[in-house]
């Protein structure tokens, strides 16, 4: 389909500085769990989303020294030429698509710990790592010195790599930032104390990397536009002003991360609008910003009024690498919209290549080759198969085998959508449900698929179909029994009729009344969100985790504290550091998680969210059918994210009839000593 003209100013070439983006399509620095330590797999993502259509493609943070170490956390790295090789392996992958390609310089000063590198962070000032129980060394002159040629001797490596941007980072609490910041920064010299002070560093950081790429490159700062604290904006504001000079886009944002990675339980799109609306004409230089842009009108308000220059993306590029290549060829129905899990943000702090609840080639396009917009063809007339359920995992084999040319029978007990139905139930959740509406959209233009809802499949039935092909995306349900990490083998006092399961109540089972007791023995969002869902219709509800927390694992997804904060107000009763041990007349037996000693509170509906339990029944029933391939997907085979049960449902449907090898590997590889 032609392009609607309304989005030709998306696809508008821009100069900044002595390089011209093609367009208007900007995916800002952004984390990958790959960083120095899987520069292919970099490379390979990276390219990938050029192709897509991005026009400028930044890496991650990259540090340029030993003493930047943010370890466990994988980041890129301009140290030597060994690092200059690597990245610029990125840098060609991004030119082969014709997009620019970027590199954010960085230091963490003193919140990096350099558990790696074991060299002393550095910092205007010595205070505690952010991570660790150990403290910088206060910079002195030749530090500052040092600081500097460090970052000159990136600039020109990032220049030798072929980079067409090179970011100066003075944002996110790392060590430009702790300059800025007056609470950090009390040095009693030339580069602390006053404002003028306090941003000297960043001026002269600029010019440097400006006489080392000369004009090779464009120079883009990443900035907030306030303080820590929020305040001092026009302070800062006239700061960008007098640097404009030295700088060709500015990538602003807020010190606020929960709201700039915002999780869309809580923070919906084009968020930062009204913090950095007034850049462009403080600066008169291209801005670009960040807010988890998924709608190409939203995209195209923000240049026609004046906003941005750029549409910063990181998300979005993630869930869809090809966006801009979809507004592009008028296929916005297409688009894989990000549903702001924040799965991709959690797995670099994990340490891992960042992956994607909606999209499962995310990571693995060098890996194991995959590309988000093609599959393999099967050769040949292909046998149909028959996928029962219609859930997240059911609905992306559907589409996934129907991509390869395979027909296909989806059989659904229900409506689609299984689980994710579900969740996005809970407060702030409903944008999870473009998972489900993305692939029913994509089934209704594959013919070959055929969908039966409202029809539950007994193992006779699947037999009588007479197709030889099974799939089983059956699912999960949560446990009754209490079955988890606490209570490995379960309790027998929860078989009492005040208990109800996750599932029980978002399909609106009436509770035994209050109070209701929540034990979240999991610890990511199902639990507090089932908190936050009773106690915002009035009932009364103790949440009860063994952990320190509420929802301990979703400080991967930057949701924890808002959901601990929200629950406080809800005037949920929070009880950390305690177990479940089972149920008492009227009461709910707790175990302090450290001495044991035994408690009990009210408790008139008990919640155990603890494990869950795959529904693999009919797996097991035709074992012996003469099946010619039976498999589990998803959830069925093994309960986990959303993201799981996508992912596996993807990798079966690409493995169909034609096994995948084994995925690549980089490591390094040591000769054998003669």
């Amino acid at each position: 389909m032609p392009r609607d003209p309304r989005f030709d100013a998306l696809f508008q070439p821009l100069k900044i500085g002595p390089v011209t983006a093609p367009n208007r399509f900007w995916q800002v620095p952004h984390c990958t769990g790959m960083g120095n330590q899987h520069p292919a797999s970099l490379a390979a993502m990276r390219g990938v989303k050029a192709e897509g259509g991005w026009g400028v493609v930044n890496s991650e943070y990259c540090s340029i020294h030993p003493s930047s170490d943010d370890t466990p956390a994988p980041y890129a790295s301009l140290w030597d030429d060994g690092d200059t090789a690597n990245m610029a392996a990125m840098a060609d992958a991004v030119h082969a698509h014709g997009a620019l390609a970027g590199v954010e310089l960085w230091h963490g000063g003193g919140r990096s710990a350099n558990v790696l590198s074991r060299q002393p962070s550095l910092g205007p000032e010595s205070i505690l790592s952010a991570t660790a129980p150990w403290q910088n060394q206060t910079m002195d002159r030749q530090d500052i010195k040092a600081l500097r040629d460090w970052h000159r001797a990136a600039a020109l490596r990032a220049r030798a790599a072929g980079f067409d941007v090179v970011y100066v980072y003075a944002a996110h609490t790392y060590l430009l930032a702790q300059f800025l910041d007056p609470v950090l920064n009390r040095r009693p010299d030339a580069y602390g104390g006053s404002f003028d002070n306090r941003t000297r560093l960043i001026r002269e950081l600029l010019e440097d990397t400006r006489d080392a790429i000369g004009d090779r490159a464009a120079i883009a700062i990443r900035i907030e536009v306030t303080d820590e604290d929020g305040g001092n904006q026009t302070a800062r504001a006239e700061f960008l002003g007098r640097i404009a000079p030295l700088v060709d886009v500015f990538d602003v944002t807020i010190p606020d991360y929960g709201t700039e990675m915002g999780p869309s339980r809580f923070v919906k799109e084009a968020a930062l609008e009204t913090h950095i609306a007034h850049v462009r004409a403080t600066t008169a230089r291209p801005v670009v910003s960040v807010g988890r842009f998924t709608s190409p009108d939203t995209m195209l308000s923000q240049l026609r009024r004046g906003i941005l220059d750029f549409i910063g993306a990181a998300r979005p590029s993630i869930a869809d690498p090809f966006l801009p290549a979809k507004i592009r060829d008028g296929r916005i129905d297409d688009i894989r919209e990000c549903i702001g899990c924040n799965i991709c943000y959690a797995h670099d702090g994990l340490g891992a290549p960042i992956r994607c609840t909606q999209n499962p080639t995310m990571g693995e396009e060098w890996r194991q080759g995959w590309h988000p917009e093609r599959v393999p063809a099967l050769i040949g007339q292909a046998d149909p198969v028959l996928i029962v359920g219609a859930g997240p995992a059911g609905l992306e084999a559907a589409v996934t085998l129907a991509r390869r040319g395979v027909p296909v029978v989806l059989a659904e007990a229900g409506e689609p959508g299984g689980r994710v139905t579900r969740e996005a139930r809970l407060p702030g959740l409903s944008e999870w449900n473009r998972v489900i509406d993305w692939r029913l959209g994509q089934l209704k233009k594959l013919p070959q698929v055929t969908v039966y809802p409202g029809s539950r499949m007994t193992a006779a039935d699947i037999i009588d179909t007479g197709i030889r092909q099974v799939m089983l995306a059956t699912g999960s349900l949560w446990r009754a029994d209490g079955r988890g990490r606490s209570a490995p083998g379960g309790m027998a006092s929860l078989a009492d009729p005040r208990t109800r399961t996750p599932d029980q109540v978002l399909d609106g089972a009436v509770l035994s009344g209050d109070p209701v007791v929540i034990f979240d023995d999991e610890g990511y969002h199902i639990a507090a969100g089932l908190a936050d869902l009773l106690a915002s219709k009035g009932h009364a509800v103790s949440y009860v985790t063994p952990a320190g927390t509420v929802a301990e694992w979703t400080a991967y997804t930057v949701e924890q504290s808002r959901l601990q904060a929200r629950l406080i107000r809800l005037g949920v009763t929070i009880l950390t550091g305690q177990i479940v041990a089972g149920l008492g007349p009227g009461t709910a037996l707790l175990d302090c998680a450290y001495t044991g000693r035994r408690t009990e509170i009210a408790c008139g509906t008990l919640m155990p969210v603890t494990s869950r339990e795959p529904q693999d029944g009919l797996w097991h029933d035709l074992q012996d059918a003469g099946l010619a391939s039976l498999q589990r997907i998803g959830d069925a085979r093994a309960p986990g994210l959303i993201a799981h049960a996508i992912h596996d449902a993807h990798g079966a449907a690409r493995a169909h009839l034609t096994p995948l090898p084994p995925p690549k590997r980089e490591r390094p590889v040591l000769g054998r000593q003669p």
